[in-house]
């Protein structure tokens, strides 16, 4: 088993494109990236303690590759909006790829550069991509919330833009 962390915006909106895949074991809620040791959602939601809101992935790349998992993650962000992600702004909604191994940052940083020559979007991509660290796991009433909370998961992300961007800038445009 392998990991795979990151940051696409508000974490709710980042679990249900990588849950019940084939491959996929896990889909952790959580924090990263930050100063302070376990952090609570009230803290990193102020956007001062340096985390950003991620997910952390555990996968067998025997049966889904980090490159799928690569292509999955840009489908769900506007990689050039470095203020955060649709609604959720501030740098905790910022979106980046937090890499475990050197594999992973080659990977992840030739995915930027084709994404990037693409012509797909006319600002520049500006998705960081980083060194993974210590990654803390949200409360829990956070993990698996478009199951648990259905509607308010789903106000929420009617309202955030994210799917409006989705259809317009990766769907209509393959």
């Amino acid at each position: 088993m392998e990991k795979a962390t990151f940051a696409g915006g508000c974490f709710w909106c980042m679990v249900q494109p990588f849950d019940e895949l084939p491959g996929i074991i896990s889909v952790t809620s959580g924090y990263t990236g930050g100063v302070v040791e376990n952090p609570i959602y009230e803290q990193v939601k102020t956007g001062e303690t340096g985390h950003y809101e991620a997910v952390q992935i555990e996968y067998n790349p025997k049966l889904f590759s980090y490159e799928k998992l690569l292509s999955l993650f840009w489908v769900q962000i506007d990689p050039t909006d470095a203020g955060g992600q649709f609604q959720d702004r501030g740098s905790q909604y910022k979106a980046a790829i937090f890499y475990h191994t050197e594999a992973q940052q080659e990977r992840a940083q030739q995915s930027k550069l084709d994404l990037a020559e693409s012509g797909r979007f006319k600002n520049p991509i500006v998705t960081e991509i980083l060194p993974a660290s210590v990654f803390y796991p949200a409360e829990e009433e956070h993990q698996d919330f478009y199951k648990k909370q259905k509607k308010a998961y789903k106000e929420d992300r009617s309202k955030s833009g994210r799917d409006e961007f989705i259809e317009s800038n990766w769907t209509l445009n393959n």
